[in-house]
């Protein structure tokens, strides 16, 4: 037998992405995003409303990077999600962590995260139906500690994902089938 249950914005995994952008000042502001995605091969989205700190930083830079949090750094990236850049201008700094400038775009690589998508702006979408932040992504870097050769091994980014149903954050890391393989079992 099945119950509703009484949240709509359920779908699990969320990720936990990280984005970045430089204020007025050329300080660091990052926000914790669990409504993003990939649009398509090359463009995010990010359901982020306009009262942001980061959203006026993105759309006066017309950049910004998306990086995928890690278990290893949960805090701080519950933290970027808790305290808002409008009102805590160094909550950067508080963290502890450190960055580096991209040479794509005019935003910050965080260095403790695993994987960093380095976005220019495209568009700001505010209408009734719209998505927010959109991004062309001009690179994907990887700290080669997560690399098997050429590729990334999602195992060794011990991403985490948010639970909306509880508001958790859970590791992502173990392989359970082959995409595009495993259901020709079937045919």
């Amino acid at each position: 037998m099945r119950k509703n249950i009484k949240t709509t914005e359920a779908i699990f995994p969320m990720p936990v992405l990280m984005v970045a952008t430089y204020n007025e000042d050329g300080s660091v502001d990052v926000m914790n995003a669990a409504w993003g995605t990939m649009l398509s091969r090359n463009q995010v989205i990010l359901n982020l409303t306009q009262t942001h700190k980061t959203v006026k930083n993105i759309k006066e830079r017309k950049a910004f990077t998306v990086s995928i949090a890690d278990s290893k750094h949960v805090v701080e990236a519950d933290y970027f999600g808790i305290v808002s850049g409008n009102n805590t201008p160094n909550k950067f700094e508080n963290s502890k962590l450190t960055t580096i400038k991209s040479e794509n775009v005019d935003a910050p690589i965080i260095n403790e995260f695993p994987i960093c998508f380095e976005c220019e702006f495209i568009e700001y979408q505010s209408d009734e139906y719209g998505c927010g932040v959109i991004g062309k992504v001009v690179n994907v870097t990887a700290d080669e500690k997560v690399m098997n050769g050429e590729n990334v091994d999602i195992s060794l980014v011990d991403a985490i994902a948010f639970d909306p149903y509880t508001h958790g954050y859970y590791k992502v890391t173990e392989r359970v089938g082959n995409a595009f393989k495993d259901g020709f079992q079937l045919k």
